[in-house]
């Protein structure tokens, strides 16, 4: 991003103060509340431009998008989970790794991807921005996106680009340093050991809707013409509390254990035939009739299986291609 080569960030004076007391208050207040974070950026981009729909999203895995945070037109959006496409914004970001603008294609990969909001309204201007964190070999990794857009056309200038890029890069920092001191804290001998890895998100994307439920009834009571001052107060604060659920429970997922579906990933199709009837307890002479292989093949497999897990037996690769079967 232009403001972090050491360049003055061309923006107007007006816009400047604005992200100046944006940067302090997320420094105090929102270091650890990411949906805080996420609502007082959104807050900030409002200040600068119009934003009818803004959005948070992560990527995890080699195909998923988690969006634990967005809204729309005034209303939060439930937390959701979405396999992208290849000409969606989650592609075009993975491919040029810049900030997407609506102008760049009139819209064409904004539009190509899963809808935000209210789907039948499409957005005339975005800019979406992707955010990284650094990487020990190669290229910082591409991590997630923050997303505004406008149901009006020609909403956002250069001026209000930089000013929204530079609010995803304090953002970017806020998380990456999240992980940074998780890391240093599991080098510590007999450490951190980091939060308890998930092996499925069943029950994370039950309660999420759950939640949402729950979310709606108390909506609706607010909305009753004889609600009194003190329960409308209550109600309110309910319903904050299930967005503030939601948005924590969708980035829990985001600490589910990838490990089992990466190194699947490194194993060719042959192998990872091998790799699924391992999990229920075939032997070499089953492995072989049930492929139609020879036994001399089947070895070659399974020694290439454990050497590419890095496992001592194949019970280990077993369980662990379980756990990625139930994800």
């Amino acid at each position: 991003m232009e403001g972090d080569r050491g360049f003055p960030l061309r923006i107007d004076a007006e816009t400047a103060i604005i992200l100046r007391e944006a940067y302090h208050k997320i420094e105090a207040l929102y270091r650890a509340d990411h949906y805080g974070l996420y609502d007082y950026v959104r807050v900030v981009a409002g200040k600068i431009a119009r934003v009818d729909t803004f959005y948070v999203g992560f990527l995890q895995g080699t195909t998923r998008v988690r969006y634990p945070y967005g809204y729309d037109d005034g209303h939060y959006i439930d937390p959701d989970t979405h396999i992208f496409g290849p000409k969606g914004q989650t592609a075009w970001l993975l491919k040029n790794r810049q900030t997407y603008r609506f102008a760049y294609d009139n819209g064409a990969a904004l539009h190509a991807g899963v809808p935000i909001g209210d789907v039948g309204r499409w957005s005339q201007d975005a800019v979406t921005v992707p955010i990284f964190r650094p990487s020990k070999d190669g290229p910082d990794q591409l991590f997630g996106m923050l997303s505004m857009q406008s149901y009006e056309p020609r909403s956002y200038d250069d001026n209000t680009v930089r000013a929204f890029e530079w609010l995803c890069g304090v953002v970017e920092r806020v998380l990456t340093r999240e992980g940074e001191d998780r890391d240093a804290l599991r080098r510590l001998p007999a450490g951190d050991s980091g939060p308890n890895l998930l092996t499925s998100d069943h029950v994370m994307e039950y309660l999420t809707h759950r939640i949402a439920s729950l979310r709606e009834i108390a909506a609706e009571a607010l909305d009753e013409p004889d609600v009194s001052v003190g329960v409308h107060g209550h109600l309110s604060r309910l319903i904050e509390a299930t967005e503030h659920i939601q948005t924590e429970l969708i980035e829990m997922m985001m600490n589910t254990d990838e490990a089992p579906e990466q190194r699947f990933g490194t194993l060719t199709k042959a192998q990872q035939g091998v790799a699924v009837l391992l999990v229920d307890g075939f032997d070499n002479d089953q492995l072989a009739a049930e492929l139609g292989i020879s036994l001399n093949t089947v070895k070659t497999h399974l020694s290439a299986i454990l050497r590419k897990y890095g496992m001592a037996n194949r019970a280990q690769v077993a369980d662990d291609v379980r756990k990625y079967l139930a994800r």
